[in-house]
């Protein structure tokens, strides 16, 4: 089957490796960046990436190529502009790390007609061109928008670039999205960033002494410091529930700490779910094809049940 043009507009570590990816794959694909040192050092691993959005999105239209926006959120609403003015009949997705905020984005500039949400579960401390690559969505989960009003073709494109870039497809709508990430993406952000601000509360003998736990607890606090606010606080509502549970489970264990020197129910109750993340059954969906009646509401729940798409017939 030939393969669709992909545009990619911002190719940063993971529209970057999007393009990577894609490019790998098969696709005929280009990308968009703003930074002329962006441009010049994808362009000098072989790249077609170009500064000149208008030019980028013309090429778009004509090919009827699908956009990806990888773009961080502040920086959402300029792009979608630009679409509107160069390329407003093409399929578009995303992906930005959260996904209510950007439908809403989307809808106000009347191009959510062929819009589908989407967020590949991958990523590094790092960022930029330099730290993309064609093998960062390999066995990983991309959430791709099953949103009411969703439209088979473009939902069936964007899912075939997932798939083709080695991911699994977890369907999802946006407001279930944002919960979830809330909790096991945004969430252990906040809590690297602490961990990293109460260690190092310890000086130079408790850094010094800080090995395995310390490092992989705090892996994410080495992300760029506005990306991290980039990522989490556009998903302030869902953040703050996560962080109101973590709360009290950590009140609860200071607590029973300073009542009777144990740390209560949470060491055990942890285990427990981490065991359960590690042995998680993440099964395919099979019996649901894109435009059947109910589609979108069978893969909804379906992927609240650990469901998850590998292929398309």
């Amino acid at each position: 089957m030939k393969k669709s043009a992909v545009c990619v507009l911002g190719t940063g570590l993971i529209g970057g490796s999007v393009l990577r990816a894609a490019t790998a794959a098969g696709y005929d694909a280009w990308g968009y960046n703003r930074s002329e040192t962006g441009v010049n050092a994808a362009r000098a691993d072989g790249f077609d990436v170009d500064g000149d959005i208008g030019a980028v999105l013309r090429r778009a239209a004509a090919a009827d190529a699908l956009l990806v926006i990888g773009v961080p959120m502040p920086a959402l609403a300029a792009i979608l502009t630009d679409i509107k003015e160069f390329a407003p009949e093409c399929p578009l997705t995303d992906v930005i790390s959260v996904k209510a905020p950007v439908a809403a984005t989307v809808r106000a500039h009347e191009l959510d007609a062929r819009y589908v949400g989407g967020h590949p579960m991958a990523g590094t401390a790092e960022s930029g061109w330099t730290a993309s690559s064609s093998e960062l969505f390999r066995g990983a989960a991309w959430a791709v928008g099953v949103d009411p009003g969703t439209r088979a073709e473009p939902w069936t494109r964007v899912v075939r670039l997932a798939l083709d870039c080695g991911s699994v497809v977890v369907p999802v709508t946006a407001d279930d999205h944002d919960r979830a990430v809330a909790r096991v993406s945004h969430l252990p952000h906040v809590l690297a960033e602490a961990l990293s601000v109460a260690g190092a509360g310890g000086g130079d003998l408790a850094l010094g002494l800080a090995a395995g736990s310390f490092r992989d607890g705090t892996r994410v606090a080495a992300t760029a410091p506005d990306l991290v606010r980039a990522i989490c606080e556009p998903n302030a509502t869902a953040l703050l529930d996560a962080l109101d549970d973590v709360l009290r489970l950590l009140t609860d264990a200071r607590d029973r700490l300073a009542a009777d020197g144990t740390l209560g129910e949470l060491i055990d109750a942890g285990y427990s779910e981490r065991d359960r993340y590690d042995t998680l059954d993440r099964w395919e969906i099979t019996d649901v094809r894109p435009g059947d009646q109910d589609w979108l509401e069978r893969l909804r729940a379906a992927g609240q049940r650990g469901g998850v798409l590998r292929e398309l017939d």
